[in-house]
């Protein structure tokens, strides 16, 4: 932090020790904040105070619940992204991680093509669409819109992944993804998607999807899911993964790497005539081979022109999805695996879920194309994508 100016007169006490002041915090005289809670009488004061005194910064850019004031600039977030506090909210969390204030909304040029909410938050055609109840079969060339766009979004999170490390801030994943998104003349397509407040979704540790990217800086052992979907072309492609913070203990490992395989078996299913409750007996039994359990809350969907719709893909076991899958079909599988109990909460954002007994969990997800002979993953790894998981390399 930088010096105090010599803005405060004589007659004010400084702030620490008081003794009569003659400097003042110059973010204090920015931000027009009372002068006798700035005052300090020397620099050794003012930086012997800064660990405190910057919280009055914080507080007077105080919530849109509160006051009204539109600077939303790293607040902690509520009510699904509508609202911002300075304070840390009420909760009864499940394990050792805290939400952190996040930045302010990134903006999208205007000659990128928008989804429905790109503007006040509410999806118009998607929840009123017949495709919530019937599956659509794509034409040829809604399949090859689809393919473009869900190879953008695979490059976008090979973006993402290339920078995760310890010291990294979520915020800064969200970042470049943004960015490269927009580069490449998409939408990101969690933005402002029922008023969700940033372009993708990272879930670190006990999170176990929907994390809202934020000022916590990625700690060693860390392990942390990045959630990309793009709209380009007016459709979305979308796809997860979960990866290792610098040195990862064994368990979490064993976690990540388990929640990988449960995708590729449930891959490995899809052809037409398979029945769409069958993907979550597969990826049950692998990951109960391992001691792990498999979330009831959450699951794959239908996508295309709208972000999410028919059909329905459980992942546990004795679902009762109905169906059968049929060529043409577009739709993600995403299994999220817990090293605890399934059970999940939901923080006070209205996004962050977590694991009830505060474990970690950790998830993948595809896009994938039901095809005449099989599956076509429209989300695949390229050549280029970061070489992250050892796995991959036995």
């Amino acid at each position: 932090m930088g010096g105090g100016s010599e803005a405060a007169e004589s007659t004010f006490s400084c702030a620490r020790c008081g003794k009569p002041a003659h400097l003042q915090c110059p973010k204090c005289v920015e931000l027009k904040l009372p002068r006798e809670d700035a005052a300090f009488c020397s620099q050794d004061c003012f930086k012997e105070s800064w660990s405190s005194h910057k919280a009055v910064h914080l507080k007077s850019k105080v919530s849109s619940v509160e006051t009204g004031a539109t600077d939303d600039s790293w607040l902690y977030c509520l009510k699904k992204g509508q609202a911002r506090t300075s304070k840390l909210p009420h909760f009864d969390w499940t394990g050792t991680l805290r939400p952190n204030p996040i930045s302010s909304k990134r903006t999208v040029p205007a000659h990128v093509d928008q989804p429905d909410w790109a503007i006040d938050g509410i999806p118009k055609v998607e929840p009123n669409s017949d495709l919530q109840h019937v599956v659509e079969i794509k034409t040829p060339e809604q399949i090859e819109r689809m393919r473009e766009t869900c190879r953008i979004a695979r490059e976008v999170l090979d973006a993402a992944a290339l920078i995760i490390r310890p010291g990294i801030t979520t915020d800064e994943i969200d970042r470049v993804v943004h960015e490269a998104t927009v580069a490449a003349g998409g939408y990101p397509s969690p933005l402002n998607y029922h008023f969700f407040p940033k372009s993708c979704c990272t879930s670190v540790n006990e999170v176990i999807c929907h994390g809202i990217p934020d000022a916590r800086k990625l700690e060693d052992g860390d392990i942390v899911n990045v959630d990309v979907t793009v709209c380009y072309k007016g459709v979305h492609g979308d796809l997860n993964e979960t990866y290792f913070v610098g040195n990862v203990d064994e368990a979490s490992r064993k976690l990540v790497q388990c929640t990988y395989e449960c995708l590729e078996k449930a891959i490995s299913l899809v052809k037409p005539g398979v029945r769409y409750r069958e993907i979550g007996e597969v990826i049950s039994r692998h990951a109960s081979m391992s001691g792990l359990s498999v979330v009831k809350s959450y699951c794959g969907h239908g996508i295309g022109e709208l972000f999410h719709c028919a059909p329905n893909i459980p992942h546990y076991a004795r679902n009762k999805a109905v169906g059968v899958m049929k060529a043409g079909q577009t739709f993600t599988i995403e299994p999220m695996i817990n090293a605890g109990v399934w059970r999940d909460r939901m923080w006070p954002d209205g996004w962050t879920v977590v694991t009830a007994d505060g474990k970690r969990s950790a998830q993948f997800e595809h896009t994938l194309l039901v095809t005449e002979t099989g599956v076509e993953v429209l989300t695949a790894r390229l050549p280029t994508s970061p070489n992250v998981f050892p796995w991959l390399n036995l």
